[in-house]
């Protein structure tokens, strides 16, 4: 029985990215491509990504360590203002 986790070098599309917010704080999400997960840093959540579909649900999160935490993204250059 497939869990989702067969698709773990899968990409998440950088628009969609940009789009999902952490459902419990509102928050930037993050890429795991190791695991397939997109990691909520402030919430310490993992949710999972199954059959291209991200779970935001917190019920389905697994709960990270401040280990497990990816390092901080680089800073955005943000466009003309």
């Amino acid at each position: 029985m497939a869990d989702g986790r067969d698709v773990r070098k899968a990409n998440v599309d950088p628009k969609l990215l940009e789009l999902l917010a952490c459902p419990l704080t509102k928050g930037p999400l993050a890429w795991d491509p190791e695991r397939g997960e997109l990691i909520s840093r402030v919430a310490k959540l993992a949710y999972p990504v199954r059959d291209g579909i991200p779970i935001m649900l917190p019920s389905e999160a697994r709960t990270i360590s401040a280990d497990d935490v990816l390092p901080p993204p680089p800073p955005r250059l943000s466009g003309p203002s």
